[in-house]
Protein backbone atom coordinates (compact mmCIF):
# COMPACT_ATOMS: atom_id res chain seq x y z
CA UNK A 1 0.00 0.00 0.00
CA UNK A 2 2.27 2.55 1.33
CA UNK A 3 4.13 2.05 -2.27
CA UNK A 4 1.52 2.18 -4.27
CA UNK A 5 0.88 5.92 -2.47
CA UNK A 6 4.64 6.52 -3.25
CA UNK A 7 4.33 5.62 -6.71
CA UNK A 8 0.99 8.10 -7.14
CA UNK A 9 3.01 10.80 -5.26
CA UNK A 10 5.69 10.52 -7.41
CA UNK A 11 3.36 10.13 -10.58
CA UNK A 12 1.81 13.64 -9.17
CA UNK A 13 4.73 15.30 -8.81
CA UNK A 14 6.25 14.53 -11.93
CA UNK A 15 3.08 15.52 -13.80
CA UNK A 16 2.96 18.58 -11.58
CA UNK A 17 6.32 19.81 -13.03
CA UNK A 18 5.67 19.39 -16.31
CA UNK A 19 2.93 21.23 -15.97
CA UNK A 20 4.22 23.94 -14.54
CA UNK A 21 7.46 23.89 -17.37
CA UNK A 22 4.78 24.19 -19.35
CA UNK A 23 2.84 27.20 -18.34
CA UNK A 24 6.57 28.43 -17.87
CA UNK A 25 7.30 27.96 -21.44
CA UNK A 26 3.64 29.06 -22.68
CA UNK A 27 4.62 32.66 -20.51
CA UNK A 28 7.81 32.98 -22.50
CA UNK A 29 6.05 32.56 -25.36
CA UNK A 30 3.24 35.52 -24.65
CA UNK A 31 6.10 37.61 -23.45
CA UNK A 32 7.66 37.09 -26.61
CA UNK A 33 4.77 38.24 -29.40
CA UNK A 34 4.12 41.07 -26.08
CA UNK A 35 6.94 42.88 -27.68
CA UNK A 36 6.12 46.02 -29.10
CA UNK A 37 7.86 46.29 -33.14
CA UNK A 38 11.00 48.86 -32.65
CA UNK A 39 10.04 51.19 -35.70
CA UNK A 40 12.78 53.22 -36.33
CA UNK A 41 12.44 56.68 -38.67
CA UNK A 42 14.64 59.72 -39.10
CA UNK A 43 17.35 58.16 -37.08
CA UNK A 44 14.83 57.90 -33.89
CA UNK A 45 13.65 55.11 -32.28
CA UNK A 46 9.67 56.48 -32.34
CA UNK A 47 8.70 54.06 -29.51
CA UNK A 48 10.58 56.20 -27.12
CA UNK A 49 8.39 58.95 -28.19
CA UNK A 50 5.13 60.41 -28.65
CA UNK A 51 4.94 60.89 -32.26
CA UNK A 52 2.65 63.84 -33.64
CA UNK A 53 2.26 63.75 -37.75
CA UNK A 54 0.76 66.41 -39.15
CA UNK A 55 1.12 69.10 -41.76
CA UNK A 56 1.47 72.79 -42.27
CA UNK A 57 -1.38 75.01 -42.34
CA UNK A 58 -2.22 78.15 -44.03
CA UNK A 59 -0.43 80.85 -42.35
CA UNK A 60 1.04 78.48 -39.21
CA UNK A 61 4.73 79.58 -37.96
CA UNK A 62 7.07 77.33 -36.61
CA UNK A 63 6.45 78.88 -32.76
CA UNK A 64 2.81 78.11 -32.66
CA UNK A 65 3.36 74.67 -33.96
CA UNK A 66 5.36 74.47 -30.68
CA UNK A 67 3.54 76.71 -28.07
CA UNK A 68 0.77 73.81 -29.08
CA UNK A 69 3.06 71.47 -27.92
CA UNK A 70 3.35 72.56 -24.86
CA UNK A 71 6.76 74.66 -25.45
CA UNK A 72 7.22 78.01 -23.82
CA UNK A 73 7.85 81.11 -25.43
CA UNK A 74 10.82 82.12 -24.03
CA UNK A 75 12.05 78.35 -25.19
CA UNK A 76 10.62 78.75 -29.26
CA UNK A 77 12.50 82.37 -29.24
CA UNK A 78 16.16 80.37 -27.99
CA UNK A 79 15.35 77.48 -30.65
CA UNK A 80 14.35 80.14 -33.30
CA UNK A 81 17.90 81.67 -32.93
CA UNK A 82 19.90 78.34 -32.61
CA UNK A 83 18.07 77.34 -35.86
CA UNK A 84 18.03 80.17 -38.09
CA UNK A 85 21.66 79.94 -39.56
CA UNK A 86 20.58 76.48 -40.86
CA UNK A 87 17.35 76.95 -41.79
CA UNK A 88 14.71 79.60 -42.23
CA UNK A 89 11.94 78.81 -39.58
CA UNK A 90 9.85 81.38 -41.45
CA UNK A 91 9.65 79.49 -44.80
CA UNK A 92 7.59 76.34 -43.95
CA UNK A 93 5.03 75.65 -46.66
CA UNK A 94 1.69 74.97 -46.08
CA UNK A 95 0.29 71.46 -46.98
CA UNK A 96 3.89 70.37 -45.95
CA UNK A 97 4.11 67.04 -43.43
CA UNK A 98 5.87 67.70 -40.15
CA UNK A 99 6.21 65.42 -37.30
CA UNK A 100 6.58 66.47 -33.30
CA UNK A 101 8.81 63.91 -31.17
CA UNK A 102 7.35 64.47 -27.59
CA UNK A 103 7.70 63.41 -24.11
CA UNK A 104 6.18 60.27 -23.21
CA UNK A 105 4.90 61.42 -19.94
CA UNK A 106 2.16 63.51 -18.70
CA UNK A 107 3.73 66.94 -20.22
CA UNK A 108 3.55 65.72 -23.56
CA UNK A 109 5.84 68.41 -24.30
CA UNK A 110 7.34 68.73 -27.83
CA UNK A 111 11.31 67.50 -27.83
CA UNK A 112 12.16 67.41 -31.64
CA UNK A 113 10.33 69.08 -35.01
CA UNK A 114 11.35 67.06 -38.16
CA UNK A 115 9.88 68.98 -41.57
CA UNK A 116 9.81 67.69 -44.77
CA UNK A 117 9.65 69.94 -47.46
CA UNK A 118 9.91 67.45 -50.40
CA UNK A 119 8.90 63.57 -49.97
CA UNK A 120 12.49 63.02 -50.08
CA UNK A 121 14.54 65.22 -47.79
CA UNK A 122 14.08 66.51 -44.08
CA UNK A 123 14.78 68.98 -41.64
CA UNK A 124 15.46 68.23 -37.46
CA UNK A 125 15.44 70.32 -35.24
CA UNK A 126 16.36 68.63 -32.11
CA UNK A 127 16.09 70.96 -28.71
CA UNK A 128 15.75 68.27 -25.98
CA UNK A 129 19.69 69.44 -24.10
CA UNK A 130 20.79 72.00 -26.41
CA UNK A 131 19.75 72.94 -30.06
CA UNK A 132 20.58 70.43 -32.88
CA UNK A 133 19.62 71.12 -36.50
CA UNK A 134 20.46 68.83 -39.15
CA UNK A 135 19.35 67.98 -42.63
CA UNK A 136 18.79 64.65 -43.78
CA UNK A 137 17.41 62.39 -46.77
CA UNK A 138 15.30 59.31 -47.17
CA UNK A 139 17.17 56.07 -48.78
CA UNK A 140 16.19 56.37 -52.54
CA UNK A 141 16.09 53.37 -54.69
CA UNK A 142 16.25 53.49 -58.02
CA UNK A 143 14.76 51.30 -60.65
CA UNK A 144 15.34 51.01 -64.28
CA UNK A 145 11.64 51.00 -66.29
CA UNK A 146 11.10 50.87 -70.08
CA UNK A 147 7.86 52.18 -71.77
CA UNK A 148 6.58 52.70 -75.40
CA UNK A 149 3.83 54.18 -77.28
CA UNK A 150 2.35 55.46 -80.11
CA UNK A 151 1.08 59.10 -80.94
CA UNK A 152 -2.39 59.82 -81.69
CA UNK A 153 -2.36 63.36 -81.20
CA UNK A 154 0.07 64.67 -78.89
CA UNK A 155 2.84 63.02 -76.80
CA UNK A 156 1.71 64.12 -73.84
CA UNK A 157 -1.72 62.18 -74.37
CA UNK A 158 0.11 58.78 -75.91
CA UNK A 159 2.04 58.86 -72.28
CA UNK A 160 -1.03 59.45 -70.21
CA UNK A 161 -2.89 56.87 -72.54
CA UNK A 162 -0.02 54.28 -70.75
CA UNK A 163 -0.22 55.46 -67.13
CA UNK A 164 3.13 56.64 -67.06
CA UNK A 165 4.69 59.96 -65.67
CA UNK A 166 3.75 63.31 -67.31
CA UNK A 167 7.30 64.71 -66.37
CA UNK A 168 8.54 62.15 -69.06
CA UNK A 169 7.17 64.01 -71.86
CA UNK A 170 8.67 67.38 -70.47
CA UNK A 171 12.19 65.10 -70.50
CA UNK A 172 11.73 63.83 -73.92
CA UNK A 173 10.73 66.92 -75.43
CA UNK A 174 13.80 68.64 -73.79
CA UNK A 175 15.85 65.90 -75.44
CA UNK A 176 14.86 66.02 -79.11
CA UNK A 177 13.89 69.88 -78.86
CA UNK A 178 16.68 70.62 -81.38
CA UNK A 179 15.29 67.59 -83.80
CA UNK A 180 12.08 67.27 -83.66
CA UNK A 181 9.55 69.78 -84.31
CA UNK A 182 6.55 68.69 -81.49
CA UNK A 183 4.12 70.84 -82.73
CA UNK A 184 3.58 69.09 -85.93
CA UNK A 185 4.31 65.18 -84.27
CA UNK A 186 2.06 62.71 -86.93
CA UNK A 187 -0.42 60.05 -86.29
CA UNK A 188 1.37 56.64 -85.87
CA UNK A 189 4.78 58.84 -84.57
CA UNK A 190 6.34 56.04 -82.05
CA UNK A 191 8.81 56.55 -79.06
CA UNK A 192 10.34 53.85 -76.52
CA UNK A 193 12.27 55.11 -73.21
CA UNK A 194 15.10 53.20 -70.97
CA UNK A 195 14.61 55.53 -68.04
CA UNK A 196 14.88 55.57 -63.94
CA UNK A 197 12.31 55.82 -61.04
CA UNK A 198 13.01 56.58 -57.89
CA UNK A 199 11.25 55.50 -54.56
CA UNK A 200 11.58 55.57 -51.30
CA UNK A 201 10.29 52.60 -48.94
CA UNK A 202 10.41 50.04 -52.05
CA UNK A 203 7.48 51.11 -53.01
CA UNK A 204 6.55 55.00 -53.17
CA UNK A 205 7.18 56.61 -56.46
CA UNK A 206 8.78 60.25 -55.71
CA UNK A 207 10.15 61.14 -59.05
CA UNK A 208 11.80 60.15 -62.54
CA UNK A 209 15.72 60.05 -62.28
CA UNK A 210 17.38 60.01 -65.96
CA UNK A 211 16.35 58.81 -69.17
CA UNK A 212 18.87 56.43 -69.90
CA UNK A 213 18.00 56.16 -73.81
CA UNK A 214 15.27 56.94 -76.15
CA UNK A 215 13.75 56.14 -79.91
CA UNK A 216 11.31 58.30 -81.49
CA UNK A 217 9.84 57.30 -84.63
CA UNK A 218 8.91 60.74 -87.05
CA UNK A 219 7.45 60.70 -90.50
CA UNK A 220 9.03 57.13 -90.23
CA UNK A 221 12.51 58.41 -89.26
CA UNK A 222 13.90 56.72 -86.24
CA UNK A 223 15.78 59.18 -83.69
CA UNK A 224 18.06 57.61 -81.11
CA UNK A 225 19.14 59.42 -78.10
CA UNK A 226 21.82 57.56 -75.50
CA UNK A 227 22.77 59.71 -72.41
CA UNK A 228 26.51 59.85 -72.05
CA UNK A 229 28.69 61.70 -69.85
CA UNK A 230 31.19 62.86 -71.53
CA UNK A 231 33.62 64.19 -68.48
CA UNK A 232 32.79 62.42 -65.34
CA UNK A 233 34.71 65.00 -63.13
CA UNK A 234 32.57 67.76 -63.76
CA UNK A 235 29.42 64.90 -64.56
CA UNK A 236 29.01 66.48 -67.66
CA UNK A 237 26.34 64.73 -70.22
CA UNK A 238 24.65 65.04 -72.79
CA UNK A 239 22.39 63.01 -75.39
CA UNK A 240 24.11 61.45 -78.86
CA UNK A 241 22.40 58.90 -81.73
CA UNK A 242 24.07 55.86 -82.69
CA UNK A 243 26.46 57.29 -85.01
CA UNK A 244 27.75 59.71 -81.66
CA UNK A 245 26.28 63.07 -83.34
CA UNK A 246 24.85 65.55 -81.23
CA UNK A 247 20.93 65.84 -80.99
CA UNK A 248 21.92 69.59 -79.45
CA UNK A 249 21.24 72.35 -82.11
CA UNK A 250 22.56 75.93 -81.71
CA UNK A 251 18.28 76.68 -81.43
CA UNK A 252 15.61 74.96 -80.10
CA UNK A 253 12.83 74.45 -82.59
CA UNK A 254 10.01 76.73 -80.38
CA UNK A 255 10.81 79.47 -77.77
CA UNK A 256 7.82 77.42 -76.14
CA UNK A 257 7.94 73.86 -74.54
CA UNK A 258 4.31 72.56 -75.44
CA UNK A 259 2.43 75.17 -77.32
CA UNK A 260 0.48 75.18 -80.57
CA UNK A 261 1.70 77.31 -83.95
CA UNK A 262 -1.61 79.72 -84.41
CA UNK A 263 0.12 81.52 -87.28
CA UNK A 264 3.45 80.19 -89.75
CA UNK A 265 5.59 82.55 -91.17
CA UNK A 266 4.28 84.06 -95.01
CA UNK A 267 6.08 87.09 -96.69
CA UNK A 268 2.70 86.71 -98.95
CA UNK A 269 0.28 87.08 -96.78
CA UNK A 270 -3.19 88.81 -97.65
CA UNK A 271 -6.11 89.34 -95.20
CA UNK A 272 -9.17 90.11 -96.26
CA UNK A 273 -10.38 92.75 -93.56
CA UNK A 274 -7.04 95.11 -94.91
CA UNK A 275 -9.08 94.95 -98.92
CA UNK A 276 -6.40 91.60 -99.95
CA UNK A 277 -3.66 94.10 -99.62
CA UNK A 278 -0.44 92.81 -99.01
CA UNK A 279 0.74 92.08 -95.13
CA UNK A 280 3.14 90.00 -94.64
CA UNK A 281 3.52 87.75 -91.25
CA UNK A 282 7.79 87.58 -90.85
CA UNK A 283 7.21 86.06 -87.29
CA UNK A 284 5.87 82.29 -86.22
CA UNK A 285 3.08 82.64 -83.98
CA UNK A 286 2.77 79.96 -80.95
CA UNK A 287 -0.28 80.27 -79.22
CA UNK A 288 -0.06 79.80 -75.32
CA UNK A 289 -2.04 80.44 -72.05
CA UNK A 290 -0.88 83.80 -70.46
CA UNK A 291 2.09 83.30 -68.21
CA UNK A 292 3.36 80.79 -70.03
CA UNK A 293 7.55 80.95 -69.27
CA UNK A 294 9.24 82.31 -73.03
CA UNK A 295 12.62 80.51 -73.53
CA UNK A 296 15.54 82.07 -75.03
CA UNK A 297 16.22 79.64 -78.46
CA UNK A 298 20.10 80.20 -77.66
CA UNK A 299 22.70 81.44 -76.15
CA UNK A 300 23.23 85.48 -76.77
CA UNK A 301 23.06 88.83 -75.48
CA UNK A 302 19.92 91.08 -74.82
CA UNK A 303 19.99 94.13 -77.07
CA UNK A 304 16.59 94.86 -76.73
CA UNK A 305 14.28 94.68 -73.87
CA UNK A 306 11.21 97.34 -74.07
CA UNK A 307 7.52 98.19 -75.05
CA UNK A 308 6.05 99.84 -78.41
CA UNK A 309 2.42 100.08 -78.96
CA UNK A 310 2.63 97.38 -82.31
CA UNK A 311 5.13 95.09 -80.99
CA UNK A 312 3.97 95.05 -76.78
CA UNK A 313 6.21 94.02 -74.15
CA UNK A 314 9.49 92.23 -76.26
CA UNK A 315 12.59 90.74 -75.71
CA UNK A 316 15.30 90.68 -78.69
CA UNK A 317 18.51 88.81 -78.66
CA UNK A 318 21.80 88.78 -80.85
CA UNK A 319 23.57 85.57 -80.60
CA UNK A 320 25.92 85.81 -82.55
CA UNK A 321 27.19 87.77 -86.50
CA UNK A 322 24.39 85.84 -88.19
CA UNK A 323 21.37 85.39 -86.11
CA UNK A 324 19.27 87.33 -84.25
CA UNK A 325 15.68 86.20 -82.32
CA UNK A 326 13.62 88.43 -81.30
CA UNK A 327 10.08 87.35 -78.79
CA UNK A 328 6.88 89.08 -79.01
CA UNK A 329 3.80 90.65 -76.91
CA UNK A 330 4.73 89.43 -73.45
CA UNK A 331 2.58 90.47 -70.23
CA UNK A 332 6.05 90.75 -68.52
CA UNK A 333 9.94 90.68 -69.49
CA UNK A 334 12.08 89.35 -67.55
CA UNK A 335 15.74 90.06 -69.06
CA UNK A 336 17.03 93.73 -69.39
CA UNK A 337 19.27 95.25 -72.26
CA UNK A 338 22.85 93.80 -71.91
CA UNK A 339 22.01 90.20 -70.29
CA UNK A 340 23.76 87.53 -71.37
CA UNK A 341 20.72 84.56 -71.31
CA UNK A 342 21.95 81.11 -72.48
CA UNK A 343 19.39 78.73 -74.58
CA UNK A 344 16.74 77.47 -72.41
CA UNK A 345 16.62 80.57 -70.04
CA UNK A 346 13.23 82.23 -69.63
CA UNK A 347 13.46 85.75 -71.02
CA UNK A 348 9.58 86.46 -70.43
CA UNK A 349 6.34 85.40 -70.04
CA UNK A 350 3.48 84.95 -73.19
CA UNK A 351 0.58 87.83 -72.69
CA UNK A 352 -1.61 90.00 -75.22
CA UNK A 353 0.49 92.91 -75.17
CA UNK A 354 0.54 95.06 -78.13
CA UNK A 355 -1.48 94.57 -81.65
CA UNK A 356 -2.45 90.89 -81.26
CA UNK A 357 -6.17 89.68 -80.51
CA UNK A 358 -4.98 86.73 -78.57
CA UNK A 359 -2.11 85.60 -75.60
CA UNK A 360 1.05 84.33 -78.27
CA UNK A 361 4.51 85.13 -78.63
CA UNK A 362 5.85 85.78 -82.15
CA UNK A 363 8.68 84.68 -82.86
CA UNK A 364 11.02 86.44 -85.59
CA UNK A 365 14.57 85.21 -86.72
CA UNK A 366 16.92 87.07 -88.53
CA UNK A 367 20.12 85.47 -90.48
CA UNK A 368 22.48 88.16 -91.82
CA UNK A 369 20.13 90.41 -91.28
CA UNK A 370 17.20 89.23 -93.20
CA UNK A 371 13.99 87.81 -91.73
CA UNK A 372 13.45 83.88 -92.17
CA UNK A 373 11.67 81.12 -91.41
CA UNK A 374 13.36 79.42 -88.74
CA UNK A 375 11.20 75.85 -89.10
CA UNK A 376 12.62 75.68 -92.53
CA UNK A 377 16.02 76.90 -91.34
CA UNK A 378 18.97 74.18 -91.67
CA UNK A 379 20.33 75.72 -87.93
CA UNK A 380 24.08 74.36 -87.33
CA UNK A 381 25.09 71.29 -84.92
CA UNK A 382 26.22 72.26 -81.32
CA UNK A 383 30.10 70.67 -80.76
CA UNK A 384 30.31 66.50 -81.37
CA UNK A 385 31.66 64.44 -79.01
CA UNK A 386 35.57 63.71 -78.85
CA UNK A 387 37.34 61.58 -81.15
CA UNK A 388 39.07 60.43 -78.38
CA UNK A 389 36.56 59.03 -76.39
CA UNK A 390 33.82 58.05 -79.60
CA UNK A 391 35.04 54.21 -79.20
CA UNK A 392 33.92 54.35 -76.09
CA UNK A 393 30.56 56.12 -76.41
CA UNK A 394 30.13 53.20 -79.20
CA UNK A 395 31.00 50.20 -76.69
CA UNK A 396 28.64 51.52 -74.11
CA UNK A 397 25.20 51.77 -76.37
CA UNK A 398 25.56 48.69 -78.00
CA UNK A 399 24.13 46.72 -75.04
CA UNK A 400 21.57 49.58 -74.83
CA UNK A 401 20.56 49.69 -77.84
CA UNK A 402 19.93 45.94 -78.52
CA UNK A 403 17.57 46.53 -75.52
CA UNK A 404 15.92 49.61 -76.72
CA UNK A 405 15.58 48.01 -79.96
CA UNK A 406 13.48 44.80 -78.57
CA UNK A 407 11.15 46.75 -76.78
CA UNK A 408 7.57 46.36 -78.01
CA UNK A 409 5.92 49.56 -78.86
CA UNK A 410 2.47 49.40 -76.65
CA UNK A 411 -0.76 50.91 -78.12
CA UNK A 412 -3.77 52.33 -76.44
CA UNK A 413 -5.78 48.89 -77.15
CA UNK A 414 -2.84 47.05 -75.41
CA UNK A 415 -2.41 49.44 -72.64
CA UNK A 416 -6.38 49.24 -71.83
CA UNK A 417 -6.44 45.25 -72.01
CA UNK A 418 -3.43 45.70 -69.52
CA UNK A 419 -5.33 47.50 -67.36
Amino acid sequence: MKKIIVISLAFVALFSCKRDQEEKNEMVEVVEEALPEIIEEFGYILNDFKVIKDTIRSGETFGEILYRNHVDHPEIFKIAERAKDTFDIRKLVAGKPYTILAKKDTTEKAQVFIYEPNRIEYLIVDFRDSVHTKFGRKEVKIITKTASGVINSSLSEAMEAQGLNYILAHEMSDIYAWTIDFFHLQKGDKFKLIYEEKYIQDTIPVGIGAIKAAYFEHKEKPIYAFNFVTDSTKNTYDYYDEQAKTLRRQFLKAPLKFSRISSRYNPNRRIKYYGYKLKPHLGTDFAAPTGTPILSTANGTVIASTYNPANGNYVKIKHNATYTTQYLHMSKRKVRKGDFVKQGDVIGYIGMTGNTSGPHVCYRFWKNGKQVDPLREKLPSAEPIKESIKGQYMAYIEPIKTTLDQIPVKTEEMAMINE
